[in-house]
């Protein structure tokens, strides 16, 4: 920030002026669920783009309910519709995508006659933790305006009305921590730095610079009513892009002096390149996935979409269906298996031609053997 003073001794020349750069304190983004959701989701390319690749890529593999004999269980339905309003992929969409941004993701089990006909996803920022006693998770409570209702668990029979799914805070046993939260710093950076190029262009592309007097007639300084008009016209007639290298007119020995960048004001550029990578790490999305400038980690982009699949979203489709078995075990009195089908994910064609390569030169095994580790029934 540049300001600039008039000087007000009698030995002062009327031409002279003082300008000063003051950083201050950053400030940086609250840590709550709305600030995360808007300065990050909502306003940052980069975050909303990871959020959509890894939610969309989740919900893009299919998910297959088995009974203990390992055949189609009759909640197959359940997961291919789960509710009048939402597909399956719609519903995991919502629910992956509030995990990424809340850091928990909650979704309803609607039954009758205990019998589970649907699922409705819970947004983070309606829920609260019910404890007991002994500091365990009871139920939740969800609250949208004035309207409070509790949901609850079976502590008996393991019986839950919520799946509560969350990422691990090492600050807190109950909710999880948000992935945009250690990422907020370099969203803040990014945005900031965006923020300072339109702000560029609205000026023409360039930093301002200085309007200096001269003294004319034996007036050292411009009156107040002239020094208000020469501000209002400048505002009017050289400010916002549409103004952009229109010329000034300058009389009454007014000179411009325009002032540029130094190299070390330009390194917000880099710098916003750097923020765009750090967002891409906290999340776990390969950088050269989302064209950030520079990124030469992975030898071509194949290996990289290949490289977010293993090392994010298989973890991550693991842990979701590990918790919706969990989820239906619990209203079941059979066993209830949940896997994701990884075959349809074309990104890991080749390490599944691999794998079938190597089994069908594995000459001591039987094709029963082979079909098992290959998964397929």
């Amino acid at each position: 920030m540049f300001s600039f003073f008039k000087a007000k001794s009698p030995e002062a020349k009327s031409n002279s002026f003082l300008a000063f750069s003051n950083l201050g304190n950053p400030v940086w983004t609250p840590r709550d669920y709305g600030a995360l959701a808007r300065e990050g989701y909502r306003q940052n390319p980069i975050a909303y783009r990871c959020v959509r690749m890894i939610a969309e890529a989740v919900a893009a593999i299919p998910l297959l309910v088995k009974d203990k004999d390992g055949k189609p269980h009759a909640w197959q339905n359940l997961i291919d519709k789960p509710n009048f309003e939402q597909t399956t992929s719609e519903l995991l969409e919502a629910f992956i995508g509030h995990l990424q941004i809340a850091g928990n993701a909650y979704i309803e089990v609607v039954a009758v006659d205990n019998i589970p006909k649907e699922l409705i996803i819970l947004r983070p920022d309606t829920m609260r933790i019910i404890k007991g006693q002994n500091g365990w998770i009871i139920g939740w409570e969800q609250q949208i305006g004035n309207n409070k209702r509790r949901l609850w668990r079976d502590m008996v029979t393991g019986r839950s009305q919520v799946l509560h799914l969350k990422t691990f805070n090492p600050c807190d046993d109950l909710y999880g921590q948000s992935p945009i939260e250690p990422a907020a710093t370099a969203i803040d950076i990014h945005n900031a730095g965006g923020a300072w190029n339109k702000a560029l262009i609205d000026n023409a592309a360039r930093p301002s610079g200085a309007l200096v007097y001269r003294g004319q007639n034996g007036v050292e300084r411009l009156s107040d009513e002239q020094f208000e008009r020469l501000k209002a016209e400048l505002t009017i007639a050289h400010t916002g892009a549409t103004n952009a290298g229109r010329p000034l007119l300058l009389e009454g020995g007014l000179e411009w002096s325009p002032m540029s960048l130094s190299p070390q004001e330009m390194d917000f550029v880099e710098a916003r390149r750097q923020a765009s990578r750090d967002i891409a790490l906290a999340f776990g999305v390969p950088p050269m996935l989302l064209g950030i400038p520079g990124d030469n980690t992975y030898s071509n982009y194949k290996e990289a979409n290949s490289a977010f699949y293993r090392q994010t979203i298989i973890p991550l489709v693991n842990k979701l269906s590990a918790a919706l078995a969990g989820l239906l075990n619990g209203w079941s009195s059979e066993p209830v298996f949940i896997t994701a089908n990884f075959d349809a994910v074309n990104a890991l064609g080749t390490e599944r031609d691999g794998l079938w390569a190597r089994l069908e030169n594995a000459t001591f095994l039987s094709d029963s053997e082979k079909r098992k580790l290959a998964g397929v029934e």
